[in-house]
């Protein structure tokens, strides 16, 4: 029995690459949204106020979603593992950069390239690691590497604060630095050799949103739980505060609490997307609904709080994944231009819900941000009930979901 033993090594180091491409994710997120944590001592030292330090965090993620569908098409015919250490390459002497500048212009020069790069990973990585398993454990694959973003908001965040607190803001991106490197080692050591499957050139992609309907949908789908999710979620320290009188450990706490129910929800829609794409996320949706509607009703109390946002994590977690899923099986062929129009309608559209968010606090109260959520969330459900299965179908026999 020869071929056995080759089989479980290559069973092994493709699940090695796929432990590589979730530590890229886990540095990449983290690099995006570590500022907020250090946004005070940034300020100080640079000499600006803490709103325009806010700036790290906003222009990175503009550019990882507006740029990232012409930067896929134009680099179609790179190998992806080659395009991927690139990318790391970038974050590694990114985080460099942003520690040893010495003006703030450099800083968000430096984190607008970095964020071009992010954004090209979030379109490739998430297919690099689906084609690296057996078809039948590409969902689960795909699970595995978008635990990475439970992981960056249980871990990455606070340990950046931590390290900033024991060393200076710095200190603690020279550290990133370093371990962007470790990431970019472990990608050259365990992800093989990935020829560019289905990426298409620039004029092609816009087309693929007229040309398909299920995709369409799905966009459709994307954009409306986002602004509804990420609306509501930027706000819910100051709703806790508000309602709960929360002080930060407690909302630090919560907040990591949230993250572990991610990491449950993407474990169990990782078994469940190959039984009904269509149902999970149905369910996961079904789920924000209710979770923004209980932390309305009983966020008042610290019991009722931590309850909403474990049902929200796990509900996160769900429709986080599925939605990689309805984006792959809606556009099978084309799966990485699908993925970078997914990236940027995604992130376009947590820079709208947090602005849109921001008015209705001003304007109307921090509970009012809530029920934006709930209509939003609402909405993506109700979309995705009333287009019948044509949103989350797959267009492939199940267990095909990426050509290998």
């Amino acid at each position: 029995m020869p071929s056995q033993p080759a089989h479980a090594r290559s069973a092994r180091r493709g699940w090695a690459g796929v432990a590589a491409i979730t530590a890229s994710l886990f540095v990449f997120l983290t690099t995006e949204l570590m500022p907020v944590g250090l946004l005070t001592p940034v300020s100080s030292s640079l000499h600006i106020s803490v709103g325009v330090a806010g700036l790290m965090v906003t222009l990175y993620g503009v550019s990882a979603g507006l740029g990232v569908p012409f930067i896929v098409a134009w680099t179609r015919r790179v190998n992806r593992r080659v395009l991927l250490s690139a990318l790391l390459v970038i974050l590694t002497l990114g985080n460099c950069v942003t520690a040893l500048a010495p003006t703030f212009p450099l800083v968000l020069t430096t984190r607008l390239v970095m964020g071009f790069a992010s954004g090209v990973f979030w379109a490739i990585g998430v297919s690099m690691a689906m084609r690296l398993v057996p078809e039948r454990q590409a969902s689960r694959a795909a699970a595995v590497v978008m635990s990475g973003i439970s992981i960056a908001a249980v871990v990455g965040i606070p340990l950046g604060t931590v390290l900033e607190s024991l060393t200076g803001w710095r200190a603690t991106f020279l550290i990133w630095s370093g371990l962007s490197a470790l990431v970019l080692l472990a990608v050259a050591t365990a992800v093989p050799s990935l020829p560019s499957a289905n990426a298409v050139p620039v004029r092609e992609v816009f087309v693929l949103p007229f040309k398909n309907v299920p995709l369409r949908l799905v966009l459709g789908t994307v954009v409306l739980f986002v602004l509804g999710h990420f609306g509501a979620y930027t706000f819910v320290r100051p709703f806790l505060e508000a309602s709960t009188s929360a002080a930060p450990a407690f909302i630090t706490v919560v907040l990591m609490i949230y993250g572990v129910g991610g990491a449950i929800g993407n474990f169990v829609a990782g078994h469940t997307v190959n039984r009904s794409l269509r149902g999970s996320f149905i369910a996961g949706c079904a789920g924000l609904v209710l979770s923004l509607l209980a932390l309305l009703a009983a966020g008042h109390t610290q019991a009722g709080s931590i309850a909403a946002l474990v049902l929200w994590g796990v509900s996160f977690g769900v429709v986080q994944l599925c939605q990689v899923n309805m984006t792959q099986a809606a556009a099978p062929d084309t799966f990485e231009a699908a993925m970078s129009l997914n990236t940027m309608a995604y992130n376009t559209s947590i820079a709208i819900g947090a602005l849109i968010g921001g008015l209705f606090a001003d304007h109307l109260g921090v509970t009012s941000v809530v029920w934006f959520g709930v209509a939003l969330t609402a909405a993506s459900l109700l979309l995705t009930l009333g287009t019948g299965r044509r949103a989350a179908t797959p267009r492939v026999p199940d267990g095909e979901l990426v050509s290998q």
